[in-house]
């Protein structure tokens, strides 16, 4: 195997063993077999809709392949194959789609290149070719990562381009389960995908792509703000409990707010308290799940801290999206996958019945009654834009110097305390906005306010990276001048795709000046991070006391 899409590749460079996300070398062979056939069944679907040919089963499927292959979200490899048998029924109706609006392949000289690369790269068939048959695993072993391309800058901006299409296929699934989809960005899967086939496009074809997948992404982010408001309303400051209450208890991970309102549902009135984790938290802030009263509070902190955590949690547990690590033992039998997330020897539930889960919960132990610490959620941007007056007074009479976004994907890594350092050395005078789960190392400390404007500001999930752009960009209009000209920093953490596709966003929105970290992506190569250093001027955190001087001076 050779994975290297996450920030903890092992040595830096790739974990070609076991991954450190604990994703063993069948399940990386039959991802890699996944993600080559999606690539052949993006060319179909690209070209049939060209002709005028589309297929909403396809569309969907193509966001749920790709959001499968992410880091953290599925390692079962029943679940995998069968998902890659789906993908080759999908392909072949894609093809058969294209045929029917008038295609011909042996007409194509896209296509005929393809052949040609594919060939002379010794697979023989090519991702338009492939089927799935035979032994998947020894299959998905001959078309890894490695064979994107020949040349190691070009396939490094392909492995930029795949990746933020897996981030963002994450965000477009959750709209997609609310309903909501975008016909210019599923458009869009189809053709960037296709286009890592192509051995014609060049450097630059990839890097234009991976800067219109950041424009996609802002789109499909919109989209998903808007799926969440409409339901749920806008996240309302909200403070959250943090201990337990005494009963029966069910512990959310995850991102889904559909899934959790179905919970929710489910449980009112049968004596069983819901928690958030992880990514959860925020669900606080919405008026339409926050009307629950056993919506009782968030236990827990990041994704990585899980395998000390849960155990202490005696109730069921449910993961409903990427970050599932591998469970201990004294929880398993108590867990459940829902979604695209699945585990080997863990239940998964399809569709919205939780009986299973809610029956283990009322056969589990009571929780204790235990106190805990209260923390802010719910300062998405209609919340932040409804004080905007006091915030701009605040800057314009120096209360306010500058604001700080310390947000984005926790880790196990070591170097990850520079951010709860940064956090706390940041001075008195300034404003820290937060978001994703980045924000557990620092969201329990107490920051104070300035005027009764919180100083600690949490946004939301790392998909609410929209509301932070639409603060800021508010706080441009609002100063007659352009975001990076803002009193504003980008100070953030990544860890896997979903952070890729947010920098693309960020990107291509001109914002520049951003501090990355702890490490730059494996996945980068030299070249390719000089042209984001000399366009965007990005560079690798240091420490707070040097990051912080080089931005106040």
């Amino acid at each position: 195997m050779f994975c290297h899409q996450c920030e903890q590749a092992a040595k830096g460079t790739g974990c070609t063993k076991v991954g450190v996300c604990g994703k063993q070398p069948d399940v990386a062979a039959l991802q890699d077999n996944l993600l080559y056939g999606l690539r052949g069944l993006a060319c179909y679907a690209n070209e049939a809709r060209k002709l005028g040919a589309k297929d909403g089963a396809i569309d969907k499927f193509m966001l749920e392949g790709l959001f499968a292959t992410v880091t953290n979200v599925d390692f079962d490899p029943n679940h995998l194959t069968a998902v890659i048998k789906e993908c080759g029924k999908m392909k072949d109706k894609a093809r058969d789609l294209f045929l029917k609006a008038g295609g011909k392949e042996e007409g194509s000289s896209l296509f005929a290149r393809i052949k040609a690369f594919f060939g002379a790269e010794g697979d023989g068939k090519g991702p338009i070719a492939w089927t799935p048959a035979g032994n998947l695993v020894a299959q998905g072993e001959k078309v890894g990562i490695e064979t994107l391309h020949a040349d190691e800058d070009i396939r490094s901006a392909i492995e930029i381009l795949i990746y933020g299409l897996k981030g963002m296929a994450a965000y477009a699934d959750h709209a997609q389960i609310l309903g909501k989809t975008d016909e210019e960005v599923m458009a869009f899967n189809h053709k960037a995908l296709a286009a890592t086939c192509d051995p014609e496009l060049g450097l630059m074809d990839f890097v234009n792509l991976c800067m219109e997948c950041g424009k996609q992404n802002l789109t499909m982010m919109g989209l998903l703000n808007a799926a969440h408001v409409e339901n749920y309303g806008h996240p309302e400051p909200t403070p959250v409990n943090t201990g337990t209450r005494a009963g029966k208890g069910i512990l959310v991970s995850g991102h889904d707010l559909k899934m959790l309102e179905e919970l929710l549902k489910q449980t009112e009135g049968k004596g069983i308290n819901v928690y958030t984790h992880g990514e959860m938290l925020p669900a606080h802030g919405y008026p339409g799940l926050k009307k629950y009263a056993h919506l009782a509070g968030n236990f827990g902190g990041a994704w990585q801290d899980q395998a000390k955590e849960l155990p202490n949690f005696p109730g069921a547990i449910i993961f409903n999206t990427n970050c599932i690590q591998k469970p201990a033992e004294s929880y398993k039998d108590r867990l459940f996958t829902w979604g695209c997330t699945a585990w080997p020897g863990v239940t998964h539930i399809d569709g919205f019945d939780f009986s299973a889960v809610i029956d283990k919960a009322l056969s589990c132990p009571d929780l204790a009654e235990v106190s805990g610490k209260e923390i802010l959620v719910g300062f998405g941007h209609n919340a932040v834009l409804g004080v905007a007056d006091k915030v701009i007074e605040a800057v314009k009479a120096g209360a306010v110097k500058h604001f700080f976004l310390i947000g984005g994907c926790d880790g196990a890594k070591p170097g990850r305390n520079y951010y709860t350092e940064f956090a706390e050395k940041v001075p008195q005078d300034c404003v820290i906005l937060t978001l994703a789960c980045g924000k557990y190392r620092f969201n329990k400390l107490d920051f104070g306010d300035i005027g009764g404007i919180p100083r600690l500001l949490d946004v939301g999930q790392c998909n609410d990276a929209y509301s932070a752009i639409q603060i800021a960009v508010a706080l441009a209009n609002a100063f007659d001048c352009g975001v990076n000209d803002l009193p504003l920093s980008l100070i953030l953490s990544w860890y896997e795709q979903k952070a890729v596709v947010i920098l693309l966003t960020l990107l291509h929105l001109g914002i520049k000046n951003i501090k990355l970290g702890p490490s730059l992506p494996a996945f980068v190569t030299p070249n390719v991070l000089n042209y984001l250093v000399e366009n965007f001027n990005i560079a690798p955190i240091t420490t707070p006391d040097e990051d912080l001087k080089a931005i106040l001076g």
